[in-house]
């Protein structure tokens, strides 16, 4: 079977009008040869409401229980597409993430996949209905229904696409594809026609929001072709695939902001084997996800160390080390939340020099102060005053021409 796998998010199902219109490409797919999986988000706004009237009841509700309830949003969606599709001449099954056994550890609320088995949706396949999935969810191995977390629909999709070895998937959202940077924040952004796994992985861990970045590592290791796609307009968006020679022609592919962020530094811990594990172990068991961690020697005995974090995880964090202040002997704890991280992401870094001249050169032109700043191979980030965060990272897309096709950047 020639299989694709599309995935059509909240505000391309938002109400029946919009719902009608991703079945007509779905059934563009199924005149192209394909055999269609479908998966989808809960509708516009409803997992926002859900999560409202929840704690409306309780402030603090059980993850399970919130788990049972912001799951009914996709069901919800998937079955509305189904009786779409029937009423257009296409048979159509819609399932739940227990019905086609999508298995996952049992934390709720980012619960992580370990299997799914696909002989169901290959039936139905075979029978020549297209298969509807919820997204964002999954059962334990104790058939407790789980979710999986920000972007769970983007990594049902891609996984399913795994799967079922599919040709491709297709991400219908309500952009027409992965720009340079922000087009809200910069509008002189351009779309990409192609982007490595590894540049979007960093972009999408970095907080562009197109895709998450738990579907773009499902990507890479199970090589699935990815195509994010407009939901309103039929044309060719931006491909994320593996990368190509002509890639690294490029010196920079994109760029982002980050806000909402925090950093957190431990001035004079005690310099010994041991401490950076203990910190960590501790924010691990308090379920906070760090970001960019530097530490410094000050000397022999001290050393200071700093990481940074999303606001969401500081009440967290700030605990956590409270908690082990003494036992690693740190003499204080100084904290930001007035922050956003700039970072430029391209493969090109890695056979090009002077990228950081460059940065560093456009930052100091607008007058933005650097915080601190962290590197991978293919990534420079800056912490920055945040408000001065947009300034800064128009400065950046100007300096590395990301105003302009890649075609016509200076080499």
């Amino acid at each position: 079977m020639k299989i694709i796998v599309q995935k059509f998010g909240g505000t391309s199902v938002a109400n029946s009008k919009k719902i009608r219109r991703a079945a007509e490409r779905v059934i563009d797919a199924i005149e192209r040869g394909y055999k269609v999986v479908v998966v989808a988000s809960a509708r516009g706004k409803l997992t926002d409401e859900l999560i409202a009237d929840a704690r409306k009841l309780n402030p603090n509700p059980p993850a399970r229980e919130m788990d049972q309830l912001l799951s009914t949003g996709e069901i919800q969606t998937v079955a509305l597409f189904a009786m779409a599709l029937e009423h257009m001449g296409h048979g159509a099954i819609s399932f739940t993430g227990g019905q086609i056994q999508m298995v996952t550890d049992n934390d709720h609320s980012k619960a992580r996949i370990k299997s799914i088995d696909t002989m169901r949706m290959r039936e139905e396949l075979e029978s020549g209905k297209v298969v509807l999935v919820a997204g964002f969810q999954g059962v334990d191995e104790s058939g407790n229904i789980t979710t999986l977390g920000r972007g769970g629909s983007d990594t049902s999709a891609v996984a399913l696409a795994a799967a079922l070895e599919a040709e491709e998937c297709e991400i219908y959202t309500d952009v027409d594809g992965i720009y340079t940077t922000d087009p809200r924040k910069f509008k002189r952004a351009v779309k990409m026609e192609q982007i490595s796994y590894d540049e979007m992985l960093e972009l999408a861990s970095l907080g562009a929001g197109v895709m998450h970045s738990r579907a773009i590592e499902f990507g890479k290791k199970y090589n699935v072709r990815i195509h994010v796609r407009s939901s309103s307009e039929n044309k060719n968006g931006t491909l994320i695939t593996h990368e190509v020679p002509q890639m690294e022609e490029v010196l920079v592919s994109g760029a982002t902001i980050e806000k909402e962020m925090a950093k957190l530094s431990l001035i004079g811990v005690a310099n010994k084997p041991g401490n950076a594990a203990k910190i960590f172990a501790h924010l691990a068991h308090a379920k906070v996800i760090v970001n960019d961690i530097v530490q410094t020697e000050v000397s022999t005995k001290k050393a200071n160390l700093s990481f940074t974090t999303s606001t969401s995880d500081l009440a967290a964090a700030k605990k956590a080390i409270e908690d082990i202040k003494e036992e690693i002997e740190c003499e204080n704890v100084f904290v930001r939340d007035d922050i956003a991280e700039i970072s430029v992401v391209g493969v090109g870094m890695r056979s090009h020099y002077g990228v950081a001249e460059k940065l560093f050169g456009a930052l100091s032109k607008a007058k933005v102060n650097i915080d601190s700043i962290t590197t991978s191979e293919i990534r420079i980030s800056c912490i920055v005053d945040d408000h001065q965060g947009e300034m800064a990272l128009e400065a950046v897309c100007v300096a590395f021409e990301l105003d302009k096709p890649v075609a016509e950047r200076s080499k």
